[in-house]
């Protein structure tokens, strides 16, 4: 299999990692554990030795659940590029090559489908090519929903029998027309975008909810977006607390934010917004004082470091040595309260 060429994958530098947030010992030897403990790196860095080197060419679900595991982790770790590098090698994934002889089913799992689309929207630098692959995988979808649902009709007993799987491809079809959508975003087709999201019933569960109301609160619509998310209170104060922010009124956003955050004390994200918000309002002092105590707390997100290093751009002439000193805060941090173990340089602007 060509898959399994070791020039395929790219190496991962450690140049863009802090040095006291590299790793000092070897990591774990085991997929589950670098993943469950967001060793992302290490993860892809692994799987690609697995592929090259104990994965038989006739092992087809090995390989490719390998595989995602690579690309997803690169997503994962800031290394979109390479991934989008590698994928290439899997070709035109609706070629016969991929289906099986004698069934027709895809040999591909769903999840490698769809991540394959997005990265090699990226790597062939054709945006369009993610649009129309979301669009051949929603074919797809119905094309098996179609089968089941005509099995039902013929036999309505099987239908207790496939109405998880059914429910399975109704979900698939969902998720696909929200990612048509973010694609046509990032084309800047922002009222291709709005029409199709227009297209799109209610279905899906609550995350899929706030990925339209998320897509909405881009394309400028507050309205929309709070229809997203079914009323509920929570979702509804965040969707309106985003709009403001989107709208520019971070003091009315601040006081949305500090709502929620005294009702879920415990919310990070609460406080890390109303904390930008306060920054963007002018009360710098009171931003890095609320970011700081989240660090404290053994709170070290993207976000939470990102915008902790702007305050100390605007503050100070000396914010190197502070960025410098908030690596080494993380660094001893509990490995168990890190919040994704491998940070670049880019997460403290270094």
């Amino acid at each position: 299999s060509r898959l399994l060429r070791p020039e395929l994958y790219h190496p991962l530098p450690t140049t863009d990692i802090p040095a006291p947030l590299r790793p000092s010992s070897p990591p774990p030897s085991d997929l589950p554990t670098l993943l469950s403990t967001s060793r992302f790196r290490a993860a892809a860095v692994l799987a690609a030795n697995l592929l090259t080197t104990s994965t038989a060419p006739s092992d087809h679900p090995t390989i490719f659940a390998l595989l995602y595991v690579r690309l997803a982790s690169l997503t994962l770790c800031n290394a979109t590029a390479l991934a989008a590098q590698e994928v290439k090698a899997l070709e035109d994934l609706n070629s016969a090559l991929y289906l099986d002889p004698i069934s027709s089913a895809h040999l591909v799992p769903w999840e490698l489908r769809v991540l394959a689309v997005r990265l090699q929207g990226i790597g062939f630098n054709d945006p369009r090519r993610g649009v129309v692959g979301y669009f051949e995988l929603a074919r797809d979808a119905r094309r098996a929903l179609a089968v089941l649902r005509k099995a039902v009709a013929e036999d309505p007993e099987s239908g207790d029998s496939t109405l998880v799987e059914r429910q399975m491809w109704e979900e698939r079809l969902v998720d696909l027309g929200v990612r048509v959508a973010g694609a046509l975003v990032e084309m800047e087709d922002l009222e291709g975008a709005a029409m199709h999201l227009r297209t799109l019933g209610e279905g899906g569960d609550r995350m899929v909810g706030a990925r339209r109301a998320l897509l909405w609160l881009r394309l400028g619509d507050v309205e929309a977006a709070r229809g997203c998310v079914g009323g509920r209170e929570e979702a509804d104060g965040v969707v309106l607390a985003l709009g403001e922010m989107a709208d520019g009124k971070y003091e009315d956003a601040a006081t949305i934010w500090g709502q929620l955050a005294e009702r879920d004390g415990g919310n990070e994200m609460y406080a890390q917004n109303l904390a930008v918000c306060m920054l963007y309002s002018g009360q710098i002092d009171e931003a890095k004082d609320m970011l700081e105590d989240l660090l404290d707390k053994g709170k070290s997100f993207h976000a939470l470091t990102f915008n902790l290093s702007t305050i100390y751009e605007l503050c100070t002439d000396r914010s190197r040595q502070l960025k410098l000193q908030l690596v080494e805060k993380v660094a001893a941090m509990p490995e168990a309260d890190r919040a994704g173990w491998e940070k670049t340089n880019a997460d403290f602007k270094l």
